[in-house]
């Protein structure tokens, strides 16, 4: 059970999938942001399968793969953080939180699933999770039951996002501090690049 809070924790911390989720709601509605959190739920969906199956053990093991994948959401990472700063530097008070994204629900819904696969955090997270939880005799079932629980989890996180950060509530709450918000994400997104950068495979 602490595993699971653990990772509720982890899956609901600021991050390019729950800040695009907040900004998607605030700025285009909860039917968009629901389609955006649909994808991101099918690109965690694609890893915690393919690490269930044993299959993120293979792409680790082909570095460049993994590689290719890092650089790639480091330099999105890099981007959001840049776009963040700049919204704060101009600052009007009438902007959304996060990272807004906009288009047709099939649209919303291929962006969303495209950040949480090229997300190193959710390939590391989803490879190292069943490793923590399962014993080494697991068979296949027991680790599609911890699967199971632990999406059921990131069901509760995303779709939550989507439905809290479209109150006009939250919206007023956000637009009186917009600016020093904005300044926490450029921070907090420009310094997770960094590290996805200067991390080392081990």
């Amino acid at each position: 059970m602490a595993i699971w809070f653990a990772w509720m924790l982890a899956g609901g911390s600021p991050g390019p999938a729950t800040m695009g989720i907040a900004g998607t709601a605030m700025s285009a509605g909860r039917p968009s942001a629901l389609a955006f959190s649909l994808g991101i739920l099918a690109g965690s969906a694609s890893w915690g399968i393919a690490a269930a199956l044993g299959l993120s053990a293979i792409m680790l093991a082909n570095a460049w793969v993994f590689e290719t994948i890092r650089y790639a959401g480091a330099a999105y990472l890099g981007w959001l953080a840049l776009k963040a700063l700049k919204r704060a530097l101009s600052s009007d008070g009438n902007g959304t939180m996060g990272i807004p994204h906009r288009g047709s629900y099939g649209r919303l819904f291929i962006k969303g699933a495209l950040i949480h696969l090229t997300n190193p955090k959710a390939i590391l997270s989803w490879g190292s999770i069943y490793a923590i939880i399962a014993p080494p005799t697991a068979t296949p079932a027991t680790l599609f039951t911890y699967f199971a629980l632990l999406y059921a989890g990131s069901i509760m996180i995303f779709i939550g996002y989507a439905f809290l950060f479209s109150s006009a509530r939250m919206v007023r709450t956000y637009q009186r501090a917009q600016r020093w918000f904005d300044f926490g994400f450029a921070g907090f997104f420009g310094f997770a690049s960094f590290k996805i950068l200067t991390a080392r495979l081990q």
